[in-house]
This record gives structure tokens, C-alpha cells and sequence, in this order.
């Protein structure tokens, strides 16, 4: 059954697959968000020195309390992971694994990013079009506001395509395991405001999307930081790498 909008992974192959794939070594802190009825925490408890699993559906106390049972690392948290402490989770997470729920899957990666400066690596499986998302390079007409936040702060590789078929129920969509490796800290909150406000009005100019944001920062001021940069005055957000907004901030601030 589904619970809250999440399909639960129903190959054991591809579950041992996920755990192989995360590259745990027995002394990480993991984090899972969506633990289900516990099939993929289990594997998890085995390989990490302490296991945080979150999850939102009280009808899946019963699997995943039994299973905190016969396992003492692993610590059950209940409630929503976008309004939890995550940063309260003691210890603190230096891994995530998970298989996310879809829909919110993107703003708890980049949550995730952010408030847990210690987790280095995340093997999450998420809806393909997020995975295509998340990795798109410049130019690209899926690249946004996500992929420059997610892109800042880490490295992403699909690691492989995932089909309907391990899932219960099927999805109408496909899926795809996704890593992340930390190279840096998160957006700090200026460069996160001006990166959203840029792509606020995709079909305008970057400069008079900023400014229609109104995030005080006006279009001549926004317009003389790109052309200081090089940049073209009526450039576009999607013709700015990840990079080149860190450069846009600092030129504004």
C-alpha cells in the first residue's frame, strides 16, 4: 500500500543495490527520511554505527518500532521532515540514504544540505525527472533554481535508471538512484534569495526578473554587477552557471 504519497521499494536485489552503492564503512551516522515499513532501514542498521530514520505515516510505527527493537543504533523519529529539527538529531548525520517521497524530495536535499553540514554523501532514490533536474547542466531547459542550489554545494551523479516495476505500488513514473558529494557549504541565504529570484520569470531577462522578485536589488544595479562579471546585460538565469551566481552575489552584495 502507499502511504502519504510514497511507493515502497519491493526488490531486495535493488535494496542490497542501494546499501552497496551508499559506500558505508560501519562508522557513519546515517540518515533515512521515509522509512516505510523498514525493508531498506534494516539493511541500513547493519552498516552504519547509528541509523536516524524519519518518518511522517503513524500506520508504520508498528514494522519500524519492532525493528528499532532488535536493533539499538537505530533511532525512530516521527513527524515531517521539513518541519523537524533536523539539526537537533543527535549525532549528527554524516550520510543519507534514502528512498525519498517524490514530493519533497528536492526541497529536502537542499534542506538537507544546509542544515546538516556534517552529512558528505547522499545516495537517494527520486523521481527521474528530479534526477535530471537536479544534474542539468547550464542551458538546459530543465536546469533551475534547484540545480544552481544543489550544485553549489555538491556533485551529482545519476548512479543508475530505475524502472516502475520495483516498486509497490507501480509508480507512473520512472525513478533514479542519485548521489550527491559534498565539495562545499551550502548557499548561504543572499545567494539562495538572488538564485530563486532570478529564475522567478524565466522568459525575461535575469536583471528584470531580480528585479520584478523584489528582493531589493534593482535591475541597473543587477545589470552593472553582469556586465563587471562579463556577462551580457540581457542575460538569461539558465546562461549562468552555478559559479557564475556565487560571483553575481559577491558583485552585488
Amino acid at each position: 500500500m502507499v502511504r502519504l504519497g510514497q511507493n515502497f521499494l519491493a526488490d531486495t536485489n535493488l535494496l542490497e543495490a542501494i546499501v552497496r552503492d551508499a559506500g558505508l564503512s560501519g562508522d557513519e551516522v546515517v540518515l533515512e527520511v521515509g522509512g516505510g515499513e523498514g525493508a531498506l532501514s534494516a539493511l541500513l542498521a547493519e552498516e552504519a554505527r547509528t541509523l536516524h530514520v524519519i518518518e511522517l505515516d503513524e500506520r508504520l510505527r508498528d514494522p519500524l518500532e519492532a525493528l528499532a527493537g532488535e536493533r539499538p543504533n537505530v533511532s525512530l523519529h516521527f513527524g515531517d521532515a521539513m518541519k523537524l529539527e533536523l539539526g537537533a538529531l543527535e549525532p549528527p548525520p554524516t550520510a543519507m540514504v534514502s528512498n525519498l517521497p517524490y514530493s519533497v524530495a528536492t526541497p529536502l536535499l537542499i534542506r538537507t544540505i544546509a542544515e546538516l553540514p556534517a552529512v558528505e554523501r547522499w545516495t537517494v532514490m527520486v523521481q527521474r525527472e528530479i534526477a535530471d533536474r537536479l544534474r542539468a547542466a547550464p542551458g538546459s531547459r530543465v536546469y533551475g533554481a534547484p540545480s544552481v542550489l544543489i550544485q553549489l554545494a555538491c556533485d551529482v551523479t545519476m548512479i543508475r535508471a530505475v524502472g516502475p516495476a520495483v516498486f509497490t505500488p507501480r509508480p507512473r513514473v520512472g525513478s533514479a538512484l542519485l548521489r550527491l558529494e559534498r565539495r562545499g557549504p551550502a548557499a548561504d541565504e543572499p545567494l539562495a534569495r538572488l538564485v530563486r529570484a532570478s529564475f522567478a520569470h524565466r522568459r525575461k531577462a535575469l536583471a528584470r526578473s531580480v528585479d520584478l522578485a523584489g528582493i531589493g536589488l534593482e535591475r541597473e544595479r543587477i545589470i552593472e554587477a553582469l556586465e563587471r562579471l562579463g556577462l551580457p546585460a540581457n542575460a538569461r538565469a539558465e546562461a549562468l552557471g552555478p559559479e557564475d551566481f556565487r560571483e553575481l552575489a559577491r558583485a552585488v552584495a
